[in-house]
């Protein structure tokens, strides 16, 4: 069983600290004295990303119930359960069978898998449509059993970032992580820090993004040392990252859930973000929270030159907290008017807290019969199942100065136009345009719809699992990053303003062209490899800028980088680059090739030999493969550098016949 994120139980916060504020206050929002200017955290709205929930069958490497259920190889039921309240599952292509009665209304009580890439594509989309700018993805201790299901999930997620136009993060929890001080540098190291070659990839002050939660804490499942911890954060600082730490509430006095002894470590962080969950469940205890927390802890990192992002929760639906959004819009307000620089939205998924804002049973006509959940209507008035996405939104508009500063919620719990329960008409004559060796262009026949069609979803079918690739408002699009010489199979779905979603249309089979032999196949590729040194990871090596670069560790070789090429390809030779500037000294690195149809088999392509690298020639040589091979993994082995004493490359291209 893995750890989740501890509900910290309630303290009384100090009912003297400040009595509610008046109702209808509209002001303009106060000028944060913000340490950083705008980036990707630092004026946006961030939300909290947990994406752990899986199922059997879904292909996850953990096999099992993830987050679901205490028992994970049993499916759900009432005696098996790990959440608090039941998701609207009704835009997911796939969802799983548990042991739960029916839904109120006579459907199959289903659950979806995070590992699903269409799970986490629709996820990125409703962030898109609600304006809400980046998503801190949670990485718990990954040296376990759960350690290959998160490290596939960074790269979804990082997928659905890029294809939705949102930003993302690693956020490591530290909680219960034994030998954390080495491994989350290794971790970081060897798989995550990739990641910053995403162009999704957050950076604040030009620097990649990187969050600690859990450092200081004061209960057993948080023993860091204070030295421990600084060393953990300076080391993160010295990669060239942004760091910011989810820290206790009592940060800044060091006293109820913070341990004594770490302001030096708090105040190393470049941004603070104090964790509330379990301290307030009311507008009264958000109200004592502001006076008593929110505003001399700003107080504070403004005199200390640190960013504050505090947390704001939307409510426990079982604890029926959430007074139809009375309670989340009060945090949003009285954070505006402390003129903070960023707000953490605790969570986004947290279906086991109840703390989720991601689209919820609405009525309990959406909850199993027999599990005992409240739906979002459970005070007694009707919420649409994407009001708190909803009203996030309109929170960011508010931070941002998009929306005065306001005490009155005016985001309504049900859209004007609700009530709408009829999907679209399927749309029709869906047809293949044209085709390249990395895209297929698809146009098909407006769909009708009893209000209007707002949109269509294109999906790529692989036998009973579909995956969204885009979307678009047009009837037409291309897919674009596909394999050569791949058959691919889409079909199309149209949806409306409420969320009703179409049948299918018709599905297109067609097969990309074989692959040019001026077309770089590596080209914003995933990445691996053996090392890298402070920011110069083997991402750089495929995003398409000479003048970033991979560097593996100094005085350590052999080195290796890998790229991914998505599908077993035709490949006969490779171009490496370094960065043009004619402070590149000529040099020389022994390199050998090697590749395969999957990750963990290879064989030798092209065997160790000298390979020189001119800057009067443009930095850039060529390794010609004897014969074309079939592979998707392309792999360089760098044994010596008489320029460096570590494997450099700026651009690892890969061309087919």
């Amino acid at each position: 069983m893995g750890v989740t994120r501890r509900v910290f139980l309630r303290a009384a916060i100090a009912t003297s600290a400040v009595a509610t504020v008046g109702a209808a206050e509209t002001v303009l929002a106060p000028s944060a004295s913000a340490a950083s200017a705008p980036g990707d955290v630092v004026g946006k709205i961030t939300v909290g990303y947990q994406g752990w929930f899986a199922c059997i069958g879904d292909g996850a490497p953990i096999n099992g119930w993830w987050h679901w259920t205490q028992n994970w190889s049993q499916p759900p039921s009432p005696t098996n359960t790990g959440i608090s309240c039941w998701p609207d599952v009704r835009e997911y292509t796939n969802t799983y069978q548990t042991s739960y009665a029916a839904l109120g209304n006579g459907q199959p009580a289903k659950l979806f898998s995070s590992y699903d890439q269409q799970t986490v594509n629709t996820h990125f989309l409703w962030m898109q449509q609600n304006n809400i700018d980046t998503a801190a993805l949670q990485r718990f201790n990954p040296t376990g059993g759960e350690g290959p299901t998160r490290d596939a999930m960074a790269t979804k997620v990082r997928s659905a970032a890029e294809s939705y136009g949102r930003k993302f993060y690693i956020m490591y929890d530290v909680s219960n992580w034994t030998n954390m001080q080495s491994e989350i540098k290794t971790d970081w190291t060897n798989k995550m820090s990739a990641h910053t070659a995403s162009s999704a990839y957050a950076k604040q002050n030009g620097k990649p993004v990187v969050c600690i939660w859990g450092f200081g804490f004061n209960d057993p499942n948080h023993p860091f040392t204070p030295d421990a911890c600084l060393d953990v954060v300076n080391w993160f600082k010295n990669q060239g990252c942004y760091v910011i730490g989810g820290v206790p509430r009592e940060w800044r006095t060091g006293t109820g859930g913070s341990q004594p002894g770490f302001s030096g470590v708090y105040h190393a962080f470049n941004m603070i973000s104090p964790w509330m969950v379990g301290a307030i469940g009311n507008v009264t205890e958000a109200d004592n929270a502001y006076t008593t927390y929110t505003v001399p802890d700003q107080a504070d990192c403004n005199a200390n030159g640190i960013d504050f992002q505090p947390c704001v929760l939307p409510g426990d639906v079982s604890g029926r907290q959430r007074a139809h959004g009375d309670f989340m819009w009060r945090q949003f307000y009285n954070m505006v008017r402390a003129g903070v620089q960023g707000i953490y939205i605790s969570m986004f998924d947290e279906f086991n807290e109840g703390n989720q804002i991601a689209k919820t049973a609405e009525t309990q006509a959406w909850v199993p019969t027999n599990s005992g959940f409240l739906a979002l209507d459970e005070d007694g008035t009707a919420c649409s199942s994407d009001y708190y996405l909803r009203l996030t939104g309109d929170g960011g508009r508010m931070l941002k100065g998009q929306l005065a500063l306001t005490s009155t919620r005016p985001t309504q719990p049900v859209v004007p136009n609700g009530g709408d329960t009829t999907p679209p008409a399927a749309p029709g004559g869906l047809t293949v345009t044209g085709h390249t060796s990395d895209s297929v262009s698809l146009s098909w026949n407006t769909a009708t719809d009893n209000v209007g069609v707002s949109g269509y979803r294109v999906l790529r079918v692989s036998g009973s699992t579909s995956t969204q690739v885009g979307t678009t408002g047009s009837t037409s699009f291309t897919v674009t990053g596909l394999g050569a010489s791949t058959a691919y199979t889409f079909d199309v779905v149209a949806y409306d303003a409420a969320g009703n979603v179409s049948q299918p249309s018709n599905q297109v089979a067609v097969t990309t062209d074989p692959p040019s032999s001026t077309t770089n196949l590596a080209l914003h590729q995933p990445t691996s490899e053996s090392s890298h040194t402070q920011t110069y990871a083997s991402g750089n090596a495929t995003d398409g800028d000479t003048n970033t670069y991979w560097e593996s560790a100094n005085n350590a070789f052999p080195q290796w980088i890998q790229v991914d090429l998505g599908a077993a390809t035709a490949v006969q030779r490779i171009v490496l680059k370094l960065p043009p500037a004619t402070a590149w000294a000529t040099r020389t690195q022994t390199i050998s090739v090697q590749g395969g149809t999957d990750a963990g088999t290879a064989t030798q392509l092209l065997a160790p030999a000298g390979y020189t690298f001119d800057p009067a020639t443009g930095n850039t040589a060529t390794l010609a493969l004897p014969a074309t091979v079939t592979a998707r993994y392309v792999r360089l082995n760098i044994t010596a550098n008489n320029g460096w004493p570590a494997g450099q490359v700026s651009e690892f291209q890969v061309f087919g016949a």
